[in-house]
């Protein structure tokens, strides 16, 4: 029994861990694919296709007998996920890889959970109680976590890494700087670093719509599968609409048909799915809350693989929203205990009150 309950407790966190380990090897390669030329809304349409071929025939299969109704409002609901979460959030984040880097885009990844639980307060699904300890941590790990993402934002600082790059990584910063100028480059970077405070945005506000969405329709596969049909279509009436290049669509080269492959069934596929299923389960507040480890992943492959450079600020600015979100969770933890600990209380009190004398 004891074995039984250590499993169902620790398989929301294995899911996650799977998943954000998915992620980070997508962001990879999306930003390679990027920097080659590949039109970021062409990327999200391919991925949300794939997506969708590769769960209707799982969700029809396993989930035909135990699949509600689907309503008009679910539908309703499912869409509004759709443009939220696969076509906008994946929108701008691929837009601040392809401007920033893939490590640094990440780090904004972290700021998900605090992002989330602030605007969950409005809908009273999260709360803070500053007379306890837990309502404390958590708004100290907010405040944490925001000044994180403000150095983040504002500062880069000094190079830390002076480490001698590979061939082809040195043709390619060097391709790089000739494309564009310094003060070209500035402007790309803070258009990045606006786009994925957007991604973050839309991604902590897809997490209270999945949420909805999981007490409506607890079918996380075709839910899903839905959600990547409609995505497929918002991706491609968009793309048509700021990009009308016919030879957009066209992959070119093994990386191209590769990362779409990999971004469409890992990516968007199961990695929604297990997001789904974990949301239904712990909340929205615990699954974002693995999110930095998309960005240890991440910056780990960079560092010793592709000889990334970094910044005294992107590391600085990592460390404190990781700890503020750590704090925020701590605190959020303590909190859920003391909600289990009072209703047993409440029932001994009545238990004795109601024995006979």
């Amino acid at each position: 029994m004891a074995e039984m309950k250590w499993y169902e407790e620790g398989k929301p966190v294995f899911v996650m861990v799977a998943i954000n380990f998915f992620l980070a090897i997508v962001n990879i390669l999306l930003k390679k694919v990027l920097d080659e030329g590949m039109n970021n809304l062409v990327i999200i349409t391919y991925r949300q296709c794939l997506a969708t071929s590769f769960l209707a025939p799982i969700a029809y299969f396993w989930e035909r007998k135990s699949r509600p109704k689907l309503t008009s409002r679910i539908l309703c609901h499912i869409f509004l996920g759709a443009i939220v979460g696969p076509t906008l959030t994946q929108y701008f984040f691929l837009l601040g890889i392809q401007y920033t880097s893939a490590t640094f885009s990440c780090a904004f990844i972290n700021v998900v959970p605090v992002l989330t639980f602030l605007m969950a307060l409005p809908f009273g699904l999260e709360t803070v109680n500053l007379k306890s300890k837990a309502g404390r941590a958590k708004l100290l790990g907010t405040v944490v976590c925001v000044g994180g993402a403000m150095m983040l934002t504002l500062y880069k600082g000094l190079p830390l890494t002076n480490r001698p790059s590979s061939q082809a990584s040195t043709q390619m910063t060097n391709q790089a700087s000739s494309r564009f100028s310094p003060q070209k480059r500035a402007e790309r970077w803070t258009i990045g670093t606006i786009a994925l405070v957007a991604g973050s945005i839309f991604w902590s506000s897809w997490f209270l719509i999945q949420a909805r969405i999981s007490k409506q329709y607890p079918c996380q596969y075709s839910s899903t599968a839905i959600m990547s049909f409609f995505s497929a279509i918002q991706s491609a009436v968009l793309s048509l609409v700021i990009e009308r290049d016919i030879s957009l669509w066209v992959l070119r080269g093994k990386a191209a048909i590769l990362t779409v492959l990999y971004a469409g069934i890992m990516g968007s596929g199961l990695s929604f799915v297990g997001m789904s299923w974990c949301v239904k389960k712990r909340g929205p507040l615990f699954t974002s809350a693995f999110s930095p480890l998309i960005q240890i992943i991440v910056a780990i492959i960079d560092f010793f693989i592709l000889h990334e450079q970094l910044n005294l600020g992107s590391v600085l600015g990592s460390v404190l929203v990781i700890i503020g979100l750590y704090i925020l969770l701590w605190g959020k933890s303590k909190e859920a205990q003391s909600c289990m600990i009072k209703p047993q209380a409440v029932e001994e009190e009545e238990a004795h009150q109601e024995a006979p004398v």
